[in-house]
């Protein structure tokens, strides 16, 4: 990790880890936890392979959907890591993404308790990682890894 390009989360989950993957795996488990309650999530495309499409919308109301992200997984590997990144959206046509450009590595590991979580987030320079963590990447991503956790969790 680059502190100066760089932000992380971890956290234990207490579910065993092919739960865990199966909330990224299944859209409609994902579409519950990926967005900061109250607002709601739709996943369009998830193919979880490397080249595959990531393309999920947001909705304040719950009525309408604007798109949130479009992006592109770069390497899977099955209940262990998933990575994609929104520089290249899922047409794999160069983006320019707003807030910012990221790639971002979930990485999960067995742990007495359950699995290991962890997300890092890479910038391509420290203005998108000051700009990211300024608009509460702690804040969001931690709330999202919470609600994963308590899907999971849950689940057992």
């Amino acid at each position: 990790m680059n502190p100066d390009l760089d932000l992380a989360l971890e956290r234990i989950i207490r579910a065993p880890r092919a739960t865990v993957w199966r909330a990224w795996s299944d859209p409609s488990r994902l579409e519950r936890w990926w967005i900061p309650a109250p607002s709601r999530c739709r996943v369009d495309r998830l193919e979880l392979r490397p080249g595959g499409a990531f393309v999920t919308r947001l909705s304040d109301d719950g009525a309408a959907f604007a798109p949130h992200l479009d992006a592109c997984f770069l390497a899977i590997d099955d209940q262990r890591r998933i990575v994609f990144t929104n520089a290249i959206d899922s047409t794999w046509r160069p983006a320019s993404p707003a807030p910012v450009p990221m790639t971002a590595t979930i990485t999960l590991d067995d742990h007495p308790d359950g699995t290991d979580y962890r997300m890092l987030v890479r910038h391509g320079d420290p203005d998108a990682r000051a700009r990211h963590e300024k608009l509460g990447f702690a804040d969001g991503w931690g709330t999202a890894a919470a609600q994963l956790a308590a899907l999971a969790e849950g689940a057992r």
